[in-house]
């Protein structure tokens, strides 16, 4: 189908076909995936938007597109207004909107593999009170309408071996089992796919960015686990690594094998299963035991082998971001440079390494006012030259099998000098990075207690940013992971109320955004530590960066900075030179030294 509007045309005609009076899109999966494989793109599909988070509802008689504030401007631009009302969440819920816009006694459809429980109920409750009904579909009606859908991926898993994770299968597998016992559970059901990963040690392609293949474990209380994968995935190295404690079971037995579960306790997460499996189980006679995933935490706690494996690819991807900051020097200002030629040199400097395995997600390469949308996606359609006299934000990172990266910096093109509004914003954004990586903190601390260091000189100016400070990094796995998070306290952001342990490892990366102006982010990587303070009641902890390339001194306002502020800025380029300098040569070098100078003290 040639346009959005003849898409939501067909999906309106499956609708009336099914006996459905609406249908709810999200981007989502059978795992509660963030990044999803092209096969589960449907609301990319179906509306033209290519943010990774947002979802839709479709009635007979109009739509609505529901989005957090880091796309209220990406929405806009991809997806018609004509055809789509803009909602933003969480003000409002697509519960509330339905409470308010379904017809009385309406059937509105979701597919039960791609929305949790919790909604299920919600929007069941909301729909209830207009004597409308939310309907479980047998099949997803998008698929019937979407002609060219992918395929799932036949890409094979990968062994993810012992001296990168730092910890065997067996070993991580015995740990779940003991957490079962101890809670008196025969079983738990392991459908995210970074959990099933970790867990298993294997890796995939199934997924853009994500190292991980498409699969569902049963981890039991006597340490063996069913992995529900495709068996054409699977060769004879993955079946060595897995041995006989792994049995090995096709994706078309998960739904049976929930359901033979008649008497057994089984603990499901209802924040990562999808309310198929709670439904599957209910339908077995099992006792359902909601409790959060027993993999989520341990993931979350990088060991000492994962430790050093993220400085090791941290210090190889902070050499090719330099690498990419120099030639951005000699070239942007000669205004031949495009977002997407610029993306595709800084991944070109990756590959050099000779180590990356893909890229962490799509690098986000915005020039100008596109630097306003936090979460931009350049594409042939809307690459943007990049102008002399701007600013220009990269966002990026690598997928290495040592780590996982992620950096945003934020570039002054010349030749001319950015405006004093601009090097305010960016000064006060680099206040509260730096208040951040400062921070000390005691035990128990959560992410939501230290969102306000990295706001407060923002606020003091009259101004914030509408997107989290930081989320938790896996190894070699998510660049999005949980538990911890930083950022404003909110019933509808997990995370915000994880506390803070040694090991998780977090961006730091406030912003600021002008619309149709510019936008500006610094971003680093920090790792929890202890920290040893004398005379402390009680342990306490801090922040140690990972992540090492030059930050732009350009934009800079030194009258902003206090002397502490100052000391950590030529400290940390210190750093960045001690570990960045060695592996360059050259012009690099020198440009890479002469950006590391100490910072005037104004």
């Amino acid at each position: 189908m040639s346009t959005y509007e003849a898409r939501l045309g067909a999906l309106r005609a499956q609708l009336k076909k099914d006996q459905l009076d609406g249908f709810v899109v999200p981007i989502c999966d059978e795992h509660m995936s963030e990044y999803v494989g092209d096969y589960a793109q449907r609301l990319g599909w179906l509306t033209g938007f290519g943010g990774s988070a947002g979802s839709a509802v479709v009635l007979s008689e109009e739509a609505a597109i529901f989005t957090d504030g880091r796309y209220t401007l990406q929405v806009r631009e991809q997806v018609d207004g004509q055809n789509w009302q803009y909602v933003g969440v969480p003000q409002t819920s697509i519960a509330d909107w339905l409470k308010e816009h379904a017809p009385a006694g309406a059937r509105i459809g979701y597919d039960p593999w791609v929305h949790t429980k919790g909604w299920v109920e919600s929007a069941s409750r909301a729909l209830k009170a207009k004597g409308a009904e939310l309907v479980a579909v047998k099949s997803n009606p998008i698929d019937a309408v979407w002609a060219d859908q992918p395929t799932k991926s036949d890409a094979k898993l990968l062994v993810h071996e012992d001296r990168y994770a730092g910890q065997n299968s067996a070993e991580k597998r015995a740990a779940v089992a003991e957490w079962l016992t101890d809670n008196g559970v025969d079983s738990t059901v392991i459908s995210a796919l970074d959990s099933v990963a970790w867990l298993l040690n294997v890796r995939g392609s199934d997924v853009s960015n994500t190292p991980v293949a498409l699969s569902f474990v049963l981890a039991n209380a006597d340490g063996t686990a069913d992995l529900f994968v495709a068996p054409e995935k699977v060769d004879e190295a993955v079946r060595a690594h897995l041995g006989n404690a792994v049995r090995l079971r096709t994706p078309e037995e998960f739904v049976p094998a929930l359901k033979a579960m008649n008497g057994k306790r089984i603990a499901v997460d209802p924040d990562r299963a999808v309310a198929a499996i709670f439904g599957a189980l209910k339908d077995g006679g099992a006792t359902i035991v909601e409790a959060r995933d027993p993999t989520i935490l341990p993931k979350a706690i990088k060991n000492p082998v994962e430790q050093e494996g993220h400085r090791a690819a941290q210090a190889r991807d902070g050499a090719a971001l330099s690498r990419y900051l120099h030639w951005l020097a000699q070239e942007a200002h000669k205004g031949e440079l495009t977002e997407l030629s610029a993306a595709a040199q800084l991944r070109a400097f990756r590959e050099a390494t000779g180590m990356l395995k893909d890229l962490s997600f799509d690098t986000i390469s915005a020039a100008g006012p596109n630097g306003a949308s936090p979460h931009y996606k350049v594409d042939e359609k809307t690459n943007r030259r990049i102008d002399p006299n701007s600013i220009y934000l990269v966002d990026s990172g690598g997928q290495y099998l040592d780590g996982t990266t992620d950096v945003t910096r934020t570039i002054w093109v010349g030749p001319g000098e950015p405006t004093a509004e601009m090097k305010d914003r960016y000064t006060r954004v680099l206040k509260g990075h730096i208040a951040l990586a400062l921070a000390v903190f005691p035990e128990g601390t959560r992410g939501a207690q230290l969102d306000t260091l990295a706001r407060a000189a923002l606020w003091q100016a009259g101004v914030d940013y509408a997107h989290g400070t930081g989320h938790g990094v896996g190894s070699f796995l998510a660049v999005h992971e949980g538990p911890q998070r930083i950022g404003k306290f909110s019933g509808g952001q997990a995370g915000t109320d994880e506390p803070l342990q040694a090991g998780m490892i977090l961006s730091n990366e406030p912003g600021y955004y002008k619309q149709g102006e510019y936008g500006i982010r610094i971003e680093n990587l920090i790792l929890v530590e202890e920290r040893a303070i004398e005379g402390a009641e009680g342990r306490y902890f801090g922040f140690e960066t990972l992540t090492f390339a030059p930050i732009d001194k350009a934009l800079v306002d030194t009258s902003l900075l206090t002397r502490d502020e100052l000391r950590w800025w030529d400290d940390y380029h210190a750093k960045v030179l001690e570990i960045v300098a060695p592996q360059l040569d050259g012009d690099a070098l020198a440009w890479v030294t002469e950006a590391c100078a100490p910072l005037a003290k104004g």
